[in-house]
């Protein structure tokens, strides 16, 4: 068959298997994708985040989590209640906290007004406060390999909840929509962080699954210095240059990742455009490939991984010393 015969039938049989993606998503009962709403206080209204207003802002996203587990409790939901209560453990530090709904929440992993590197985790699907402990143990895996591999350095973690993640099995998963909400909220952030670090700081947006497409759409013009981009269904940009940004760009993906299987492509389907184009790690996208190992989807932060090892010299500047795929 001619290359131009092929190509076509590859287009069609990927723009086929999107188009099944979608139907499956369509037919999922809607009683699966209902979320009950929980009650919860209205965000605290802080004062603007600067070092000096740090402790202020964690009391107050302290005492807001106590109130949420409070109304969580009395409306019957003992799981966000019990969520909730720990988020106001008094050696937890949050800078934003939203019990409301599937909620949101920005917490802080060591000492972020002196901090001059800073990495942001951004999340995937399925991440929610009911959730959120494997969210936080991520952050908290990359804040012990940071600490461990740099002992004398000045590094935080932070791990941004910072939207209303898709879920897994929906159609919000595969279109751009919930990032294009949350790329203004996390451009926002990244600014916030500037004015309590000061503008010399370097922060890594380290962004995982569908939290890389939030990335993606966020990156334009953005003060950061590194993105990571592990286990990526896309960002929606063509190649690293597409997303605009000074920023070095970086992609991984395990061995064992289900997102390799992914048509990296996008498609009109239904009047939606569908997909994420480019895979990261494939040449065409021209980002830094790192090794990730045999790991799955959910791996990138396991202790002792190869991908976890690259993520911390990533963010501490130790750039050659990334082991390359």
């Amino acid at each position: 068959m001619p290359r131009a015969g092929r190509r076509r039938r590859t287009g069609r049989w990927r723009r086929a298997l999107l188009a099944a993606l979608v139907t499956g998503a369509l037919v999922i009962p809607l009683s699966a994708a209902a979320q009950l709403e929980i009650p919860a206080p209205a965000p605290a209204v802080l004062a603007p985040l600067t070092s000096a207003t740090l402790d202020e802002a964690y009391a107050a996203n302290r005492a807001n989590a106590v109130e949420a587990s409070r109304m969580a409790a009395a409306d019957g939901d003992g799981r966000r209640a019990a969520a909730d209560r720990a988020m106001a453990d008094p050696d937890r530090d949050f800078l934003a906290f939203d019990g409301r709904g599937s909620g949101q929440a920005t917490e802080v992993f060591g000492d972020l007004a002196h901090a001059d590197r800073v990495a942001v985790l951004v999340p995937g699907s399925d991440t929610t406060l009911d959730t959120y402990d494997r969210f936080r143990a991520t952050a908290l895996n990359l804040h012990r390999r940071l600490t461990r591999d740099a002992p004398n350095s000045r590094t935080a973690v932070v791990s941004w909840l910072g939207y209303q993640t898709p879920r897994t099995v929906s159609t919000t998963v595969l279109t751009a929509g919930r990032a294009d909400q949350a790329a203004p909220h996390l451009r926002e952030f990244v600014r916030q962080l500037h004015a309590i670090t000061g503008r010399e700081a370097h922060v890594t947006l380290v962004c995982h699954s569908y939290g890389t497409v939030v990335c993606g759409r966020a990156a334009a013009g953005l003060a950061v210095s590194d993105i990571a981009l592990v286990g990526s269904p896309g960002t929606g940009a063509v190649s690293a240059a597409g997303l605009h940004t000074p920023a070095r760009v970086w992609a991984a993906r395990g061995a064992d990742d289900w997102v390799e299987g992914v048509p990296h492509v996008s498609a009109d389907l239904f009047g939606t455009t569908v997909g994420f184009g480019t895979d990261p790690v494939s040449p065409a996208f021209c980002a830094h490939v790192f090794t990730a190992g045999d790991g799955g989807h959910s791996d990138y932060f396991t202790p002792g991984s190869a991908s976890l090892a690259n993520l911390a010299r990533i963010v501490l500047g130790e750039t050659s010393e990334v082991t390359h795929a």
